[in-house]
């Protein structure tokens, strides 16, 4: 009997540890947007809320948002299909504060949250931090939880769209693919998860 009793009480505290877990995830999430909310990136908190919305949009807490200010978001045309890849683009799958994006080597590239889209980081003593096209205007916004984020003066463009493009490896690796690839960059690439 004791032992049924230990097998229940530990398959009860997996389960309330996993359910703790996701509430934990959520409550970061609404602490990064009220520090969002406190430094004006009104904008993106109302899309990150939409996204959230949605079943299964925002898998990973530990992020860095790059947040266009207002006024930018309020030229920029982004359809209701597009939000959830527009937001991770303008994430890196890390939590960065600026001054671990600071130590990072001029030119340096890392992922963001879309596999496609690739993120460069140049120091500009003079003007500042750049991500991509844009420079970081408000460091450090989210202070209070797990995910980071900056005010950046502008949306990302990306003039790297697809560097690390996989290439489906075909289903009988005896066979060749008729189609050859001439250019030699895009083959299977790995990359590693950046910590």
């Amino acid at each position: 009997m004791a032992l049924w009793f230990i097998l229940i009480l530990t398959i009860l505290a997996v389960g309330e540890s996993q359910s703790t877990t996701a509430a934990f995830n959520q409550t970061d999430l609404q602490t990064a947007m009220s520090d969002m909310r406190s430094r004006s990136y009104y904008g993106f908190v109302i899309l990150l809320k939409i996204l959230n919305s949605l079943p299964n949009q925002l898998q990973n807490n530990d992020l860095t948002f790059l947040m266009p200010n207002d006024e930018d978001l309020s030229h920029f045309s982004i359809a209701p299909e597009e939000l959830h890849d527009f937001l991770l683009s303008h994430s890196i799958p890390t939590p960065l504060l600026l001054n671990h994006l600071l130590h990072f080597p001029n030119g340096s590239v890392v992922p963001s949250g879309l596999p496609s889209k690739v993120i460069s980081i140049t120091n500009n003593a003079r003007a500042g931090l750049f991500v991509n096209n844009a420079r970081i205007v408000t460091p450090n916004v989210c202070q209070n939880s797990l995910i980071r984020c900056h005010g950046i003066n502008a949306a990302l463009t990306f003039e790297n769209s697809l560097p690390f493009q996989r290439v489906p490896e075909p289903k009988d690796p005896s066979k060749k693919s008729n189609d050859s690839n001439p250019n030699p960059s895009m083959r299977k690439m790995s990359i590693p998860p950046f910590k």
